[in-house]
C-alpha cells in the first residue's frame, strides 16, 4: 500500500467535509509509524480549514456532586460498586458552584461544566443548578457555562438552557459493540437517545470518548463515525487513567503514538467539531503533547472529577511556544 498517498486521499475527503468510511478511518489508525508526522500535518491543515488557528479555549470542571452513584462504570471512582478513596458528598450548595466558575476564571477558561455523579439528575437538583448558573450570568461572571447531569429529560434541558447553560455534556465512551464490557447498570442506546434529545432542545453537544480500556481499532472508528453522523459540536478525548479498585484498574492503557493516531483519526472524521485534550492527557501524550496540539482546539486545566491534572503553568508555557492564544469569546 502506498500510504502517503492514502493518508492525502483521506484528507482530502475531510477537506471537503465528506464522510470516511470505516476503511478509511481504520486505515489512519493502521497507518506506520514513520508517517505520523505527516498524519499530524495532514490533520492540522483540517482542522485549520474549519477553525481558527493559533487560538486555543480552555475548559474547567467543578466535581459538585461527587460519588454514591448507582452506575458500574468499569472506569470510574465515582461508582458505589468500587472501593476507592473519593469524597463523597451531595449537590454542593449554589455559592460553589459560583466560586467554581471564578476559579476557572483565574485559569483563564473559557467554559466551565458542573458534573454531578449519578444516572440522572434528579428536579431539584436541576432546580439548583440553574439558581447557580443564573447568578453566575447575574454576576457577570466571564464564562460560558455547561452541564454534565446524565440523563435529563426535555423539561430539565429546558430549565437548564432557560437559565443560560449554553451546552450539555453526554459522553458514550465508547463503541456500542464494547459499551456493555465496561458499562452494565445502563445501555449506550439510552446515551445516545439523550444526545438526540440535547440536540432536539437546541442546546450544543460535548459528548466524548475513553480510549485504552481494552477497545479494538474498530470501536474507536465506530465511536467517531457515530459523533459524526450526530454531528456533535465537541468531542473530548479522554485516556484511561486507570483507578485502583475499579473494574479498569488493569487496563491496558494506550501509547503516545497511538493517542495521536487517534486524535488525527478523530479531527479527519470529525473535520468541524472542536477537539478537547482530557484527562489523561498529560500521562499518555508526555513528550507529545505539543504535537496533539496541532490537532485539537482546546483542554481541561485545573483538574479532573477526582484526579489532579497537569500543572497549569505548563500549559501556559506550551501555548507560548506554540506561539498561541488562549480563546477568550464570553
Amino acid at each position: 500500500m502506498d500510504w502517503e498517498k492514502t493518508l492525502y486521499e483521506i484528507h482530502l475527503k475531510a477537506l471537503n467535509y465528506e464522510e470516511l468510511t470505516k476503511e478509511e478511518a481504520l486505515s489512519i489508525l493502521n497507518s506506520p509509524i514513520e508517517l505520523l508526522p505527516y498524519l499530524v500535518h495532514l490533520a492540522q491543515k483540517v482542522k485549520l480549514k474549519f477553525h481558527k488557528g493559533g487560538e486555543y479555549e480552555f475548559c474547567s470542571i467543578i466535581n459538585a456532586k461527587s460519588g454514591a452513584c448507582s452506575e458500574d462504570c468499569g472506569f470510574c471512582a465515582q461508582s458505589k460498586f468500587y472501593k476507592t478513596p473519593i469524597n463523597v458528598y451531595p449537590l454542593v450548595p449554589k455559592e460553589e458552584l459560583i466560586e467554581g466558575a471564578e476559579r476557572g476564571v483565574e485559569f483563564n477558561a473559557n467554559r466551565y461544566c458542573m458534573v454531578l455523579s449519578g444516572k440522572a439528575a434528579t428536579y431539584d437538583e436541576v432546580l439548583k443548578l440553574a439558581e447557580g448558573v443564573k447568578e453566575i450570568k447575574q454576576k457577570s461572571i466571564p464564562i460560558r457555562v455547561c452541564v454534565s447531569a446524565g440523563t435529563l429529560d426535555e423539561e430539565q434541558l429546558k430549565i437548564l438552557k432557560e437559565a443560560g447553560v449554553e451546552r450539555i455534556n453526554h459522553n458514550l465512551e465508547t463503541s456500542e459493540r464494547f459499551f456493555p464490557s465496561i458499562v452494565s447498570t445502563h445501555s449506550w442506546l439510552s446515551r445516545f437517545e439523550t444526545i438526540k434529545r440535547i440536540k432536539a432542545m437546541g442546546l450544543s453537544t460535548c459528548c466524548g470518548g475513553i480510549f485504552g480500556m481494552g477497545e479494538s481499532l474498530e470501536d474507536r472508528v465506530s465511536l467517531a463515525q457515530t459523533y459524526r453522523k450526530l454531528e456533535v459540536d465537541s468531542i473530548p478525548l479522554n485516556f484511561i487513567m486507570p483507578i485502583k479498585g475499579t473494574k479498569m484498574e488493569n487496563a491496558p492503557g494506550i501509547s503516545a503514538t497511538e493517542a495521536l493516531k487517534v486524535i488525527a483519526m478523530f479531527r479527519l472524521t470529525n473535520p468541524k467539531a472542536q477537539l478537547r485534550l482530557c484527562g489523561g492527557r498529560e500521562s499518555t501524550l508526555g513528550d507529545f503533547h505539543g504535537m496533539a496540539m496541532f490537532m485539537v482546539n482546546a483542554m481541561m486545566v485545573g483538574g479532573y472529577l477526582t484526579r489532579a491534572g497537569r500543572d497549569f503553568k505548563k500549559d501556559i508555557k506550551l501555548l507560548n511556544q506554540l506561539n498561541a492564544d488562549i480563546l477568550r469569546d464570553v
